[in-house]
């Protein structure tokens, strides 16, 4: 069976790459490794989703399924006063992203969790995510249901996703659960999605 990054226990051969990024500026490293999405690089999706954040955030922050943790070490770096929780499946992921935070000095809180089930009861003001994808419709649809019922009043969520993906059906998802939902990018096959709790 092949090895996927939604996999708890990739059993492909750890081969650590070193990469660095800059985020708003702060400059950021990163250890990534096989068996993780995005090995070696900040894909492009999370990238335009990074930049599309706004200017301030502020609370309680969730990087759901975080991978080796360069969104939620991005914003805990660049708006410190953040409490920033990131939760994964994968278990090398998870480890990478307690190494990352400790390598860029950031405070994070690192949970194992599959999609949302470990963090039933905790509620955030936003919730972000490059979603998995590969995992299929079911598993991300019932991600974004979950964020919207652990959003806090007027709480936010935002996802980057492919439209050859279905950015457009995903849209249409977002709208009968969210009370708002905007593309705020469309760039390089990509759309970045903000969807609001208006309740």
């Amino acid at each position: 069976m092949n090895d996927h990054y939604y996999t708890r226990e990739p059993q492909s051969e750890s081969r650590p790459v070193e990469c660095e990024y800059v985020y708003r500026g702060e400059r950021l490293r990163f250890m990534t490794d096989a068996g993780v999405f995005s090995k070696g690089e900040v894909d492009t999706g999370t990238q335009l989703l990074l930049e599309a954040l706004p200017e301030e955030m502020s609370g309680e922050i969730l990087d759901l399924g975080c991978g080796w943790g360069v969104i939620g070490i991005s914003i805990a770096k660049k708006w410190p006063e953040c409490r920033v929780t990131m939760a994964d499946v994968n278990l090398r992921a998870l480890e990478l992203s307690r190494e990352n935070a400790k390598k860029n000095h950031a405070e994070v809180e690192c949970v194992e969790s599959d999609g949302m089930a470990a963090l039933a009861g905790r509620t955030f003001d936003a919730v972000v995510t490059n979603p998995p994808i590969r995992a299929g419709k079911q598993v991300i649809y019932q991600m974004f249901t979950d964020a919207a019922k652990s959003l806090k009043p007027g709480g936010v969520l935002y996802l980057v996703i492919r439209k050859q993906q279905g950015a457009e059906s995903c849209m249409k998802y977002l709208k009968t659960i969210y009370g708002e939902v905007e593309k705020l990018d469309k760039s390089g096959g990509f759309w970045v999605l903000r969807a609001a709790k208006s309740f």
